[in-house]
């Protein structure tokens, strides 16, 4: 007896793949739309892989810099984000790191700061408020490391879900992070080096 196989199955099993295919070309198409449309943070002072200006650099310590706080712009914050805030770590620096700056109760409708607006006031003329930094100052103290091997600084906005923290002014760095990554709904970063 002779079997004879039709071409049906074949057709079936080949509509399945080509269906998989365009299901999997839709999916991709969806990311790439998606990474054009991530939370970023962008600087005219710092870019992202290049080294601190002296501009931005501390002022103290044996540094010689202008401590002016960067520029920074962000754009495309997660939906439901209601205020922001900013910190700049070094995690290079000894022991559990260096906190330079953190800025939180960012209004949701505020997505730059100017250089300088630590010191200028422009962060205060929003209604954010600002910590004590690693120098034992309120708002934002410069790169300063240590002679020897450049450090790395963190620069991130945080999207928040809240409108406002309630920190007061001057309490640690450390302690506004640790709220801030608490109400997080996303972040953008820049990492920028500087050594002496």
């Amino acid at each position: 007896m002779v079997h004879v196989q039709t071409s049906q199955p074949r057709s079936s099993c080949l509509q399945l793949v080509l269906r998989c295919a365009a299901l999997t070309l839709v999916a991709h198409a969806n990311d790439i739309t998606y990474a054009g449309e991530m939370f970023s943070l962008s600087s005219t002072t710092f870019h992202d892989g290049g080294r601190v200006n002296t501009a931005q650099v501390f002022n103290e310590a044996g540094c010689d810099g202008g401590n002016r706080s960067p520029q920074l712009t962000w754009r495309n914050a997660p939906a439901g984000t209601r205020s922001f805030a900013v910190t700049m770590f070094d995690p290079d620096a000894p022991g559990r790191g260096w906190w330079h700056w953190a800025v939180a109760d960012i209004p949701a409708g505020v997505t730059t700061l100017p250089e300088n607006a630590s010191a200028s006031g422009a962060v205060k003329s929003v209604g954010a408020v600002e910590a004590r930094n690693d120098f034992s100052t309120d708002g934002y103290g410069g790169p300063c490391p240590p002679a020897g091997k450049p450090h790395r600084y963190v620069v991130t906005v945080y999207a928040l879900r809240v409108d406002r923290l309630g920190l007061p002014p001057g309490r640690p760095a450390a302690m506004f992070d640790h709220e801030i990554t608490g109400s997080a709904l996303g972040t953008a970063q820049i990492t920028v080096t500087y050594g002496r």
